[in-house]
C-alpha cells in the first residue's frame, strides 16, 4: 500500500478518534471556564458582602457614638393645626 492509497482511505471516512479528542478538549475547556466563572462570582459576592457588612457595622458604630438630643429637631404638627386659607 503506497502513501497515496493511505491518504485516500483517510479522506473517505471520518477520523472518529480525532473528533473524540476535540470533543473531550472542548468539554474540558468549557468545564474550566465554568469553574472560573463560578469562583469569580463567589469571590465578588463575598467581597461585596464584606464591604456591605463593614459599612453597616461602621454606620451602627457611628450612630451609637453620636449623642442624641432630648428634643426632636422639629415638632410634628397635627393636621388640624394649619391655618386654612379662604
Amino acid at each position: 500500500m503506497s502513501v497515496r492509497d493511505n491518504q485516500t482511505l483517510r479522506t473517505r471516512g471520518f477520523d472518529w478518534l480525532g473528533i473524540a479528542r476535540i470533543l473531550i478538549l472542548q468539554i474540558l475547556v468549557l468545564l474550566g471556564l465554568t469553574g472560573a466563572v463560578v469562583r469569580y462570582v463567589n469571590w465578588s459576592s463575598d467581597a461585596a458582602w464584606e464591604e456591605f457588612s463593614g459599612v453597616s457595622k461602621s454606620a451602627a458604630l457611628q450612630a451609637k457614638a453620636r449623642p442624641r438630643s432630648a428634643k426632636p429637631a422639629e415638632a410634628v404638627k397635627r393636621p388640624g393645626s394649619c391655618p386654612r386659607s379662604a
